[in-house]
Formats: C-alpha cells, sequence, structure tokens
C-alpha cells in the first residue's frame, strides 16, 4: 500500500552528512522527519575486516509510496560506498501523527 507509513534507518559516517541527508529527505518532501542519534557504535565487516566505527543513526520516516525516490536520493547524497536503507513498516502507531507523516511525505 502505497499510503503505508515506514520507519527507515540509515547510519552516516558523521554529523555533516547526516545533516545534509536529512535536510535535503524532509526539504525534498520525500520524508515528513528524520530524527539523529548520534554517538551510534557500529561493528561489521568490511572488504574482508571487522571493523567499529562511530556513526550517526537517522530514523527516516516515510510512506511506501515514497521510498523508492527517497532511497535514490539517499544514494545521490550518501557518502559510503554501500549505504544502509532498512525500511520496517509501521504497523501501529498513534493515527494522527501517522496522518501527519503521510501528508508531510506527499509527492
Amino acid at each position: 500500500m502505497p499510503d503505508t507509513v515506514l520507519l527507515c534507518y540509515c547510519n552516516c559516517p558523521e554529523a555533516t552528512s547526516a545533516q545534509a541527508i536529512a535536510e535535503a529527505l524532509v526539504g525534498e518532501r520525500l520524508a515528513a522527519c528524520v530524527n539523529r542519534l548520534p554517538g551510534v557504535r557500529s561493528t561489521y565487516r568490511w572488504q574482508g575486516e571487522v571493523t567499529t566505527d562511530s556513526e550517526e543513526l537517522l530514523l527516516i520516516k516515510t510512506t511506501a509510496g515514497r521510498f523508492e525516490m527517497l532511497k535514490a536520493r539517499l544514494l545521490q547524497l550518501h557518502p559510503y560506498d554501500l549505504p544502509e536503507l532498512l525500511a520496517v513498516p509501521v504497523v501501529h502507531g498513534h493515527d494522527a501523527y501517522l496522518d501527519w507523516v503521510r501528508a508531510n511525505a506527499a509527492g
């Protein structure tokens, strides 16, 4: 369903890129809101090595109908070769808030 609200997760390497992505996604109405959570420590395997880095987590609220455009824009802006982008459908929530997300992530 195109009006299903999604909560998307994306990590950024630092505050500057996180802010630029957040402002672009909200400014272009691809997302209604983006929360930035600094101080995330991520441990992962990259190019055969186990690495731990500090990152900033973005919590992006959008709709299923806007997801493909959001993904394309995020991939343009993100500094990583392989950015994380995971979308989880919101099954339950405050109806008025979910309506607000739908209205503010409208094309």
